[in-house]
């Protein structure tokens, strides 16, 4: 099997796992994706001389691109927890 094969066997294995959504390559496919859309959405704004709806639609797109980059960025931040930690954390919270 190729290298590019088991890379991408190994991005699609590991995509439900905790903390996946920090994983570089996701974050570049997700940008992708949001960008194609874009395109689209010009696509559509030219043919339709500048539809109000497909604005608005261009408009959601940008705020929904935006919140998730912002999101990831604020989830960088925190610093992330090992199973041991979760589980004494999950122990404090049931005592109190």
């Amino acid at each position: 099997m190729s290298t590019s094969q088991q890379e991408s066997n190994d991005f699609f294995s590991n995509i439900l796992t905790p903390g996946s959504s920090l994983h570089p390559t996701f974050l570049l496919l997700l940008d992708v994706a949001f960008g194609s859309l874009f395109l689209v959405f010009i696509g559509l704004a030219v043919l339709t001389k500048g539809s109000l709806h497909i604005l608005a639609l261009m408009v959601i797109l940008g705020a929904l691109w935006a919140s998730v980059k912002w999101f990831v960025h604020e989830l960088q931040k925190v610093p992330a927890s090992s199973p041991a930690q979760e589980a004494s954390n999950s122990g404090k919270e049931k005592e109190e």
